[in-house]
């Protein structure tokens, strides 16, 4: 697909591919202010947003509320700690073969999916057990 992307959405996209984490977009916005190349917050969003709908972006929201923004490389699964926030990557994935049948039998394109399990990380359950 060929995309006419605006010198905002590049720039966005482009400091999302030098990263190893999630960023939310208020990172986004902080650190493209230090690199001496500012967007406003709100073109920031709308950037965030073109990305996601052409499939290039994936979001997803944390325990606390906050969406976090990164490249599309492969489909994302996490453990999520409710109590702290701490998010740990999941390496495999047993959705794969139910994304290609709905894929086929619904006629529809999916970008990709997040699988996400919320609880309480180690830590937290420990100083939950001890109070």
């Amino acid at each position: 697909m060929k995309t006419n992307r605006t010198r905002s959405q590049e720039r966005v996209l482009k400091l999302l591919k030098t990263q190893k984490r999630s960023l939310s977009a208020q990172d986004i916005y902080s650190e493209l202010r230090r690199c001496k190349q500012p967007l406003g917050l709100a073109t920031v969003y709308r950037s965030l947003d073109s990305l996601k709908q052409e499939g290039v972006v994936i979001v997803r929201t944390l325990a606390n509320g906050e969406s976090v923004y990164s490249c599309l490389q492969q489909d994302q699964h996490h453990l999520t700690c409710v109590k702290c926030g701490t998010s740990i990557l999941i390496n495999e994935c047993p959705v794969h073969d139910f994304e290609d049948k709905l894929q086929e039998s619904h006629n529809f394109k999916i970008f990709y999916h997040t699988l996400e399990f919320f609880g309480m990380c180690d830590r937290c359950t420990f100083t939950e057990d001890i109070s």
